[in-house]
């Protein structure tokens, strides 16, 4: 299950909790390609929204804290 806009608004710490650790690491992948491919778009055309990089880099930095936290305990 896909985050609504998670490619373009930040996510909720209470949100990511509620999901599993499979649905967050689907949810890391499909982030982390739409961040790599969001950079190959910006070498070749102009991206309406810049602030789209941040977003993403931030949120697949939510997610790892997440994944972390329940790998320590």
């Amino acid at each position: 299950m896909p985050l609504k806009d998670a490619e373009k608004k930040p996510l909720r710490g209470g949100a990511l909790r509620e999901l599993s650790t499979e649905e967050l690491a689907q949810e890391l992948g499909r982030l982390e390609e739409e961040r790599y491919r969001l950079g190959f778009r910006s070498g070749t055309e102009s991206i309406e929204n810049p602030i789209q990089f941040r977003m993403l880099r931030r949120n697949i930095a939510r997610i790892k804290t997440v994944l972390t936290e329940r790998a320590r305990t």
